[in-house]
């Protein structure tokens, strides 16, 4: 159903505190975090599989809201993997924090009604571990551990509209889509399920013939 996973909604703008965003591809994030989800981080940027994508409700039609991504980490930690064990084992205190960035989405802003129309994709959004990156990617530290969040803001036109900022935005966050930045896949059936579901990936499945 929907998820109205909003952190706190008291005292929030009547334009967003009725909001809701249902995770698109529910079951395969599922599928994926129940072996453990990986994300390639690169130099250049490569883009998250499955993409994280929702359905929005409960908008104002004729507002004009903001759409954005960040990522928080989980803990504290470094991670390594175990092959023997395939199993994640904490190795230390996580890195410095890479420097904090937000993704914001393309079409941004755009009326509530245009937002509820479609499903919302983050499809352009790449994640990175160059810390010296320009190119507006969403820059991570690989082996550690990461949660997507998802924020709507409300575009407010009063002129001293920062004075309410705190009250016109809301967050999502979905456990099911949390992950390990990595560069290059550590537990091979994550590998599996990637090739099998990603339709970009169907150069590499058996039988297949070559791209």
């Amino acid at each position: 159903g929907w998820a109205s996973e909003g952190l706190g909604t008291g005292g929030k703008n009547r334009r967003v505190c009725h909001a809701a965003a249902r995770l698109e591809m529910g079951s395969l994030w599922e599928e994926f975090n129940r072996l453990g989800t990986e994300m390639i981080v690169t130099k250049a940027g490569r883009r998250m599989f499955p993409t994280f994508q929702v359905k929005l409700s409960g908008l104002d039609p004729l507002a004009d809201y903001v759409l954005l991504m960040d990522f928080v980490p989980l803990d504290d930690k470094r991670y390594r993997y175990a092959f023997h064990s395939s199993s994640w084992l904490a190795a230390g205190r996580a890195d410095p924090a890479a420097p904090g960035r937000v993704h914001f989405h393309p079409d941004s802003p755009a009326k509530g009604a245009q937002w509820m129309r479609q499903i919302v994709s983050f499809d352009k959004l790449k994640l990175t571990n160059n810390l010296l990156d320009d190119n507006g990617h969403i820059i991570l530290n690989s082996m550690h551990r990461y949660q997507p969040r998802f924020h709507v803001v409300f575009v407010d036109p009063r002129r001293d509209s920062e004075r309410f900022a705190h009250q016109n935005f809301k967050s999502f966050s979905f456990p099911e889509t949390q992950f390990m930045a990595v560069t290059a896949y550590q537990n091979h059936r994550i590998t599996q399920l990637k090739i099998a579901s990603n339709p970009f990936a169907k150069g590499f499945r058996d039988g297949d013939p070559e791209p």
